[in-house]
Order: C-alpha cells, then structure tokens, then sequence
C-alpha cells in the first residue's frame, strides 16, 4: 500500500516541478540592442539613447549624483485594449547587481516621472534617470504586470563616453619653454 502512496506523491512533486518550471518559461531571457523595438505584453519599449552626466541643472540649481548620472530617453506604447501603468525601470549590472530608476528628475529634461500610465494606442517618449557607476548594463523592461506575474526582456546599455568637445592641440609658437 506504501508503494502506490509513494508514486502517487512522486508524481505531484514531479508535477509540480513542471508547473514551476513552465512559470519561469514565460519569462524572456532576450537581449536586444538600443533602438530596437521589445514588445513585452501588451507594451513595445524603444530605447532611444543613452548619456552619461556628471551633473543636472544650471546655475544655482546644479544637482552632482553620488556615482553618474545615467539619462536613458525610451519610448513605451501600449498595444492593448486598457491602460497600463508603467513601472519604475531596473539596470542590472555584469555582477547580476540591481539598480532602482531615480525617483527624483530635478535637472532632466523631458523626464517621464514616477506614475505613468499609457492609455491604449498611445505612445509615451521622455527619459528615465539612474545613479550608478561608470559601467556597461541591461536596463530590465516588464509587461506592467502584478508582482509573480511579469515578464521581462533585457535591452544592453553599452558603456559609450561621448565627448562634448575635442582635445585642443596647441600651435606650434603658442608652447611656451
């Protein structure tokens, strides 16, 4: 009698097992490339660009990050039939650790805030903003969905420095001895 009990119990476990695993399979692994489009539910993300800034602001308003300010400009549209909001974003870096979306856009232009919803056949372009350290990341895009639910896809942020403005070579009778 033990032995049907057993197999019986194997079975659920096994079950389970599988039901978990088809769960995670709904999830996206993806990488996409900046200007790419990413559907995720109902939602298809674009990431425009990416700057590195070492400060916000002008004049008396200047604002300095603790690490780098990372502006990331993307678009969101909303394919579906309602609307749905659109969480604060994450970078992951190559270390697997999680950076949070600033909930503080003083000094960024065109900054998507904190509560956003994208009403159906509408799209939504601005800039999202990080403190993080000088590096390569993914920024992670979800469906909008509940907490257990979501699904996910991975957009690479290369590290790119752009430089304002060129090295200055002095002419040749402007180097003092």
């Amino acid at each position: 009698m033990r032995a049907p009990l057993f197999s019986a119990g194997c079975g659920v476990l096994a079950l389970s097992v599988f039901l978990a695993g088809c769960n995670h399979a709904a999830v996206s692994q993806a990488d996409h490339a900046m200007g790419e489009k990413v559907g995720i539910g109902p939602l298809t993300y674009t990431v425009i660009e990416a700057n590195w800034l070492s400060q916000l602001g002008e004049g008396f308003k200047i604002r300095s990050p603790q690490q780098r300010f990372l502006a990331i400009k993307l678009s969101v549209t909303n394919g579906g039939g309602s609307d749905v909001p659109v969480p604060l974003l994450t970078l992951e870096n190559s270390d697997g650790k999680s950076f949070v979306e600033s909930d503080n856009g003083d000094g960024v232009d065109n900054w998507l805030g904190l509560l956003r919803n994208v009403s159906p056949a509408q799209t939504m372009e601005g800039k999202i903003l990080f403190d993080v350290p000088l590096g390569s990341y993914r920024l992670r895009l979800t469906d909008g969905a509940g907490a257990g639910a979501e699904k996910y896809s991975w957009v690479s942020i290369p590290l790119r420095m752009d430089v304002d403005t060129g090295v200055q070579t002095p002419a040749p009778g402007d180097i003092s001895k």
